[in-house]
């Protein structure tokens, strides 16, 4: 037996039924592979697809297969100029499907992110019709402070070292709620619940992903 994957899926369980009396609909994958496969299984050919940056959907590879399939995809990485970035920035806000990780999870089914620009949790919030999270088991903390906290300790100074921000984080591992110019913390969402119902769905995999 996987101590730890048999440690995911029974946390998994309880968090799944947590997510559904939040309106959000949930399943639990014991590997990326199969939670890619699902993702992709569940866009309908011809759908307009784009994500928020994220470690998690570059180190599952759904990337490279979204844009190997039928999809029209909104990839800001393709942009060779600030115009081209703000252009796709703004159509992914109404694609039909917008991909993403979560920087938290609480045990009781909310959402907890950070952004320092904002297009991910604007679309988050609202405008595309169908939110995939796509989040390791890694994720997944007990309450809504320790989420917090994993958002402001974990993820932001290992993405503020990954995007080379000159960060006070970034140096020592450690938020300072600072003011820095190269902050990545401008926005902090709670998402309670889905609205419309089923709109956020959630990929939970038994593995470690991302930051």
């Amino acid at each position: 037996m996987d101590i730890r994957k048999q440690h995911y899926k029974n946390r998994a369980e309880k968090l799944i039924k947590a997510m559904h009396k939040r309106q959000m609909t949930a399943a639990y994958f014991e590997t990326s592979a199969e939670a890619v496969k699902a993702l992709l299984e569940q866009i309908p050919e011809g759908s307009s697809v784009s994500w928020g940056g994220s470690v998690t959907i570059d180190e599952t590879g759904l990337k490279e297969a979204l844009k190997n399939g039928s999809c029209a995809v909104f990839d800001r990485d393709s942009a060779e100029t600030p115009e081209e970035i703000y252009d796709i920035y703004h159509k992914a806000l109404s694609c039909d499907y917008y991909i993403m990780s979560s920087n938290a999870i609480s045990m009781d089914g909310e959402l907890v992110n950070i952004d320092g620009r904002g297009n991910r949790l604007a679309a988050l919030i609202y405008g595309p019709r169908n939110i995939i999270v796509l989040a390791g088991m890694n994720k997944v903390a007990e309450t809504r402070q320790e989420a917090l906290s994993r958002a402001r300790n974990e993820a932001a100074p290992l993405n503020a070292v990954r995007l080379e921000r000159n960060t006070p984080c970034a140096a020592t591992g450690i938020c300072s709620d600072c003011q820095s110019d190269d902050c990545i913390c401008s926005h902090t969402v709670i998402t309670r619940r889905s609205a419309p119902a089923g709109r956020i769905k959630v990929f939970l995999v038994g593995e470690a992903l991302g930051f």
